[in-house]
């Protein structure tokens, strides 16, 4: 057992040498004992690191002790722990090691998907850990002025500017909006980070909504071997000395506002709480905002989990269905397609809708039996219901009650590679082990999965690890397009979309790139289609709908093109978008198979092809001899294959009937009664 010294710690800086040396540098007293360890010690299990010190002479009464954590050589057994602490042991007892400056935390080692560097603990010690953490950042210093311009001054980890492409801050507030700042970066030799700094105004950064916050992040997209790269930090810290609190009134045309920017008191993020100049009202929405960050803490988490767990205790409740779809975020997909076949068919079942909090008003709307994702409600509805119907995976931490019953219906035929099939990940947030882990735990929970076609049955069942029963219907969703393909619907959809009813529609919906992303959950897309020449060049009797994946968060400036170019990515089911276009647009989204039952034609516009298949996720499909449409890779070759399409009355020909018989055969307008029959009838 180590005896731990109540001596004052010893104090360390640290450097980055190479992509994975990290030298520790610790000034010592030459009267100080001279054989000095530095031990790096794992928090959990107390294994130690043993690190040789060398030392050098600084001057008459100093020494520089040295030593270097090679990750390479020590990577098997640091990777067995989360968190390891930092000590300099000789005769006078084992100390902690304290950090000199915050500005080591600004050095990081990359390996296997995750970042291995050091950090300050709230006791000023030096500590390691392995995280997630995709680009360092931090605020030194902030000012404001009387006309309600914030300054803000950084540090952001070292990387070469000459492949910098946009540098960023993104403030979010608390409609989840997000406002996008430039930034400028110099150079800072010498030292293990650059310098940041922008302006910023206060009374465009928010919404109108009161009470509001802001928080800071930052954003870079660089190039990197050919390919763009896009990171993003964490909620940004204020690493400055003391503490500070600056206010500013501002009268909106309606009311008085007040910004109080200061840091946080326990964690230091940079935030801005934005409240009506009303010392009543005032109190009022601080307790409100105190309430919520209660209600959201860690420790409110770990206690709704807790209760999740009993609560699947209770006996289920044998006519309770509850549906879901991309994560509560719509009212789509074959979960809706099963829901309304139910609600019309099936009377004697209770069903309801789970809804992430964001998009709960929107499905309310609707008419819906609606309940709030993570709500106390939904936790009762969830444990006790017989049924789950959803298109996407569920959180991990959520066992399934002994008695539910799982319908995962997913949400397309694969064409890129899936779960245990990828051999690599290069997603935010995880590695390729701990994906395929989390997705084979999550698969387990599946008692049936439904199959569009015995193509994706084999897939799905290998590639998941399925042991449930597959269902081989069809998928639900796309009973609407053979039910509702006749002029009058796709006539009665173009007016509620305000889209002309006299020219044709081009649909472009491209999918996401695993490695192109703002941070977990938010993928970045560059729209490579030169809309500009589209107008010039089929503007006259066409128009292009957009419609992003869900998981993309770019909101397009369509501005320049309109009464040609629609933004309709959140429009509430593409199946709709779907009937009322003549010409599909796509890449590698599984869209195109859904899209072939309609027998219209399919534009492949695949700029990076090359890349996607043999680098991102690989393909189960040879695109290039079996995609049922024409392969593009310019806008002239999109241009010329709409009018190829038109010169030829929009003939398909026999591979697109080969294409048709192998994926679209099962779907004849009766796949939801099948699932029906299946999972409720049996």
């Amino acid at each position: 057992m180590r005896q731990k010294s109540k001596q004052q710690p010893y104090a360390a800086d640290i450097k980055l040498h190479g992509n994975h040396q990290i030298s520790i540098f610790i000034p010592m007293s030459k009267q100080k004992d001279r054989n000095n360890r530095l031990i790096l010690v794992n928090r959990q299990t107390q294994e130690e690191i043993n690190l040789p010190l060398n030392r050098k002479d600084v001057n008459r009464v100093t020494w520089l002790l040295y030593g270097v954590l090679d990750y390479s050589v020590w990577s098997k057994k640091l990777f067995n722990g989360k968190y390891w602490d930092l000590y300099l042991q000789n005769s006078e007892g084992t100390r902690r090691v304290s950090g000199t400056n915050n500005s080591f935390e600004y050095v990081r080692i990359n390996q296997d998907g995750s970042t291995f560097h050091p950090y300050v603990t709230e006791k000023g010690n030096v500590s390691f850990k392995h995280s997630e953490v995709d680009l360092f950042a931090g605020i030194n210093d902030v000012n404001l002025n009387d006309d309600g311009v914030i300054t803000i001054k950084g540090q952001v980890e070292k990387i070469d500017l000459n492949r910098v492409k946009e540098s960023y801050m993104i403030i979010s507030d608390s409609s989840n909006t997000e406002n996008r700042i430039p930034i400028q970066i110099t150079e800072n030799t010498g030292e293990n980070f650059n310098i940041f700094q922008t302006q910023i105004q206060l009374d465009e950064a928010y919404t109108v909504l009161v009470p509001n916050a802001l928080k800071f992040t930052l954003g870079l997209e660089y190039t990197e071997e050919e390919a763009v790269v896009v990171r993003e930090s964490p909620r940004l810290k204020y690493h400055g000395p003391g503490t500070f609190e600056k206010t500013q009134i501002i009268y909106d045309g309606k009311t008085q506002i007040k910004f109080t920017i200061k840091p946080t008191k326990k964690k230091r993020y940079l935030s801005v709480k934005i409240l009506e100049d009303n010392p009543l009202k005032e109190t009022a929405e601080k307790l409100e905002l105190k309430v919520i960050k209660i209600r959201r803490g860690k420790k409110a988490l770990k206690l709704y989990k807790k209760i999740f767990r009993i609560a699947s205790l209770l006996p289920r409740k044998n006519n309770l269905v509850v549906f879901e779809s991309f994560h509560g975020k719509q009212y789509s997909d074959s979960p809706r397609a099963i829901y309304e076949y139910m609600k019309k068919n099936e009377p004697g079942y209770h069903l309801v809708w789970s809804a992430d909090r964001r998009f709960y008003n929107e499905l309310k709307e609707k008419e819906l039996p609606v309940v709030r994702r993570f709500s106390i409600k939904w936790l009762l509805v969830m444990t006790r219901a017989k049924y789950w119907v959803t298109n996407t995976r569920l959180p991990n931490w959520m066992p399934k009650p002994k008695g539910t019953e799982y319908l995962q219906t997913w949400h397309g035929t694969p064409l890129k590679r899936l779960a245990t099939d990828m051999n690599e990940v290069h997603m935010p947030g995880t590695n390729t082990f701990k994906y395929k882990s989390n997705f084979i735990k999550e698969t387990g929970k599946w008692d049936y999965l439904v199959a569009p076609n015995q193509y994706s049955s084999e897939i799905f069942e290998r590639a998941f690890l399925f042991n449930g029963k597959m269902i081989e219907s069809g998928y639900p969703r796309n009973d609407y397009l053979n039910q509702q393909d006749n002029q009058e619907t796709i006539d009665g959809l173009k007016e509620s979309l305000n889209i002309p009813t006299d020219k044709k529609v081009i649909l472009y919906a491209p999918t996401w790139r695993d490695n192109q992303f703002y941070q977990k959950g938010k993928y970045k897309f560059d729209l490579s289609l030169d809309l500009e020449q589209m107008r010039e060049e089929l503007g006259d009797d066409h128009v292009v709908i957009l419609r992003m994946h869900y998981l993309i968060a770019e909101n397009f400036d369509l501005g320049p093109f309109e009464g040609f170019a629609y933004d309709l990515s959140k429009h509430e089911d593409i199946r709709d978008l779907y009937l009322i276009s003549d010409v599909l647009i796509t890449d590698y989204s599984s869209v195109f198979f859904d899209y072939a039952n309609l027998r219209r034609p399919i534009i492949f516009y695949v700029y990076d092809l090359d890349e996607y298949r043999d680098s991102l996720r690989g393909f189960y499909l040879d695109l290039e001899t079996e995609a049922p449409g024409p392969l593009t890779k310019t806008t002239d070759e999109v241009i010329n294959s709409i009018n190829a399409f038109e010169n030829s009355n929009y003939l398909l020909g026999k591979e697109f009937e080969k294409f048709y018989d192998r994926f679209c055969s099962w779907e004849d307008g009766e796949s939801s009664k099948r699932v029906v029959e299946e999972v409720f009838k049996k």
